[in-house]
């Protein structure tokens, strides 16, 4: 028998069926900077060579912006993991 915290961390996992296979995403917000980490390292590589040619530096410029605006995206994931909002049942304040 699964105990209570297992069920609940099923419970948060992201399932999804691509025909015969299933992906299955624990640890939703970790997944989540890990991709966005990655993502940043992609626009900031590519605009780093993007500079070497002229012609690509408007377009490597964005991609350093696109970068930057990503960085801010990182704490917000993790404060997202950390702050969330729970419904309470009906019937459950006490005045």
């Amino acid at each position: 028998m699964a105990s209570t915290e297992e069920s609940l961390q099923d419970s948060r996992d992201v399932t999804l069926t691509l025909g015969r296979e299933q992906l299955v995403i624990h640890q939703r917000y970790e997944t989540a900077s890990i991709f966005n980490d990655f993502l940043i390292a992609i626009w900031f590589l590519v605009g780093s060579v993007f500079f070497l040619y002229p012609s690509l530096t408007h377009i490597g410029t964005w991609l350093f912006i696109l970068g930057s605006a990503q960085f801010l995206a990182r704490p917000m994931i993790r404060l997202a993991h950390h702050v969330y909002l729970r419904r309470v049942p009906h019937g459950g304040w006490d005045m």
